[in-house]
């Protein structure tokens, strides 16, 4: 089948790699000259795992291209992908400005039958302002050609995005046309072999099933952060506890491990824009802003613990810093914790050399030569000439260091443990002074 999708980003770039790897012949465009020039060399603007290999064999197949012409890709696909991005506005709103300019220009320039997909996480409600946006274009072109709008959400975890979609947990269609609803399920047909993960429903009920699932996910994490301080009061220990309640298959052991918060594209993003959807529906969604709110105290957490370890004197210390990635494997470091965390050391007039196995050009990107950061080269040479040691990230090659080495580096042996990668009582013996989050 012929794709286009707009936007080459990290949900445009995966859905077109994935549907070209199944035989699919698929154009991506993006405005972005300089990505798309990139992309055609060959250079993948984002990282995640296998992205880069399935690029470039499905470009080297002649499955995948990429363009920057509008009437080019709106010829090519009946499918027409919309994968841009739907950034907050100031009041946590999703902004559909990227959204609709690509409705319009479909409509612009469509001359048969098109199957306008909406594959952005959007609010309830976009399908029928795509629908708008098309027929006023139309009305003005003074044209009628036929067209549907379908919500098809994204549910791709950031470092495991291509399993995700090659191999999904379920595949949501929005419409209430069951001719388009059989041509989705035609497209998805090779993920969908082994047994039925096509869900079909209506399109309002689609686009809230993103944002259902992200505010669940997110609903847990701060839950366990909630306990996880609770717990530090009580003298519990958070870890005893996950297991307990994870062991109930009611709960399941997903999303509750307590940490210094969650970032990303997604959940922070998503819980605001739900908010705000309810809001706008004269609702008041008390669990979604205690959900957030959470959130935004526990990326306090860390710093709360420096602080009060060097009762507040923290100019001139130095601190290594482990992560500044969200989460593992991925370069993303949108509303990641670490940002807080180093912005917050460094107004108290204290120094942070940070790792991440990824995300250090983004770092450089976002930060520059931001005085008191300095970015480095392995996890190692942030310890050098640090007092203390603080991890944010939970990256694989963080979990079994050296801590004998570590305990000789730094100068005052203080490990700040984000995300209970490590045993309290092991380190203890070991001569570290240990922190973690809601443990004895």
């Amino acid at each position: 089948m012929k794709v286009t999708i707009f936007g080459s980003g990290y949900v445009g770039l995966v859905t077109g790699a994935c549907l070209a790897e199944v035989g699919n012949d698929v154009v991506c465009i993006d405005v972005d000259q300089g990505k798309i020039a990139n992309l055609k060399n060959g250079i993948i603007p984002i990282y995640e795992p296998g992205l880069e290999e399935l690029v470039k064999s499905n470009q080297q197949a002649g499955r995948i291209r990429f363009t920057t012409d509008l009437q080019d890709a709106i010829s090519h696909g009946v499918f027409q992908f919309i994968a841009v991005g739907t950034p907050p506005d100031e009041d946590g709103a999703a902004d559909l400005q990227y959204v609709l300019a690509v409705a319009k220009s479909i409509a612009e320039h469509m001359q048969d039958y098109r199957i306008v997909v909406n594959k952005s996480t959007v609010p309830v409600g976009t399908a029928d302002k795509v629908k708008e946006a098309i027929l006023d274009v139309q009305a003005k072109r003074g044209v009628v050609v036929d067209f549907d709008v379908v919500s098809n959400p994204e549910f791709l975890k950031e470092g495991a995005a291509i399993n995700d979609f090659m191999k999904p947990d379920r595949i949501v269609i929005g419409t209430d046309n069951p001719r388009t609803a059989e041509l989705l399920k035609a497209l998805y047909a090779p993920f969908n072999r082994s047994h039925e993960r096509i869900i079909a429903m209506d399109v309002r009920s689609a686009e809230l099933t993103k944002y259902a699932a992200n505010a669940m996910l997110a609903t847990k994490i701060s839950f366990m952060n909630e306990l996880a301080n609770l717990a530090e009061l009580l003298g519990a220990d958070i870890e005893h506890v996950r297991n307990g309640i994870g062991s109930d298959s009611r709960i399941g052991y997903s999303f509750i491990y307590p940490g210094c918060g969650y970032g990303g594209s997604c959940f922070p993003k998503d819980v605001k824009a739900l908010e705000r959807t309810a809001r706008q529906m004269g609702y008041n969604a008390e669990l979604l802003n205690a959900v957030e709110n959470v959130n935004d105290r526990q990326k306090q957490v860390l710093f709360n613990k420096v602080l009060q370890h060097y009762n507040g004197a923290l100019q001139g210390k130095i601190f290594a810093l482990w992560g500044l990635a969200f989460k593992p494997k991925t370069d993303d470091m949108r509303e990641a914790p670490s940002r807080v965390l180093l912005e917050a050391l460094i107004a108290a007039g204290a120094e942070v050399q940070a790792f991440d196995p990824e995300a250090m050009l983004e770092a450089e990107r976002i930060y520059g030569d931001k005085k008191g950061l300095t970015l480095v080269e392995t996890a190692e040479e942030a310890l050098q000439g640090a007092n203390a040691l603080i991890v944010v990230t939970e990256w694989k090659n963080f979990w079994s260091p050296d801590f004998d080495r570590i305990k000789n580096t730094l100068k005052d042996a203080v490990i700040f443990d984000g995300r209970n990668l490590y045993q309290p009582q092991l380190l203890k013996a070991q001569g570290l002074t240990y922190y973690g989050i809601g443990r004895k």
